[in-house]
C-alpha cells in the first residue's frame, strides 16, 4: 500500500461509507451485514466507538465496538476487498484494543460464525476461543453455522 492507512472516529456523516465498505466486504450469503439504521444507533451510544480506515481520502474499512462494564466486543470488522491482505485489519483491531484498555475493559471479545475467514486475524492477534453456540447462524442458504466467542485479556494484549 503506498499510502499509510490513518484510522479515524466516524461521524454520523461517514454512515454511508462505512455501508459502502459493509456491503462490499460481507458475502451476502450469510446475512451479517447491519442495516444503516442498526449502525446508526451506535452513534448514539457514548458506551460505542465506530472507525474508520483512510487511505487517503477513500474509507477503506471500520469497526464497530462497545464497552461494557470491564468488557470491550468487537461488533464488527469489514475491510473492503480491495485493501484486504495490506495491513488494515490489524491497525483497526489495535485501535479498538487501544481505545478500550484506555476506557477501562479487562477483556476484548468478539463472536463470528465459524467458518469465517477471519478467525486466522483474531487467532494471529491473540485471541482464543472460549465458546460456542452449536448452530447458532443461519445463512440464506439455510445452512445453520456454530458460533465461535473469542476472548483475549487485556492483559495479554501488545500495547
Amino acid at each position: 500500500m503506498s499510502e499509510a492507512v490513518r484510522i479515524a472516529t466516524a461521524r454520523v456523516a461517514d454512515l454511508n461509507a462505512a455501508m459502502r465498505i459493509m456491503d462490499a466486504a460481507f458475502d451476502p450469503a450469510y446475512g451479517e451485514a447491519w442495516s444503516a439504521g442498526q449502525l446508526l444507533t451506535l452513534f448514539a451510544l457514548p458506551s460505542a466507538r465506530i472507525c474508520l480506515a483512510w487511505a487517503g481520502e477513500l474509507a477503506c474499512g471500520f469497526y464497530a465496538a462497545r464497552i461494557a462494564g470491564p468488557e470491550s466486543e468487537l461488533l464488527l470488522l469489514a475491510v473492503d476487498p480491495a485493501f484486504r491482505g495490506r495491513g488494515v485489519a490489524k491497525k483497526l483491531m489495535a485501535d479498538w484494543q487501544n481505545w478500550a484498555s484506555g476506557e477501562g475493559a479487562e477483556d476484548y471479545f468478539l463472536e463470528m460464525r465459524a467458518d469465517n475467514d477471519a478467525i486466522h486475524l483474531y487467532r494471529t492477534s491473540g485471541f482464543t476461543e472460549c465458546g460456542r453456540r452449536p448452530a447458532y447462524y443461519r445463512g440464506r442458504d439455510g445452512v445453520m453455522r456454530d458460533a465461535i466467542t473469542m476472548r483475549r485479556p487485556v492483559k495479554d494484549a501488545d500495547h
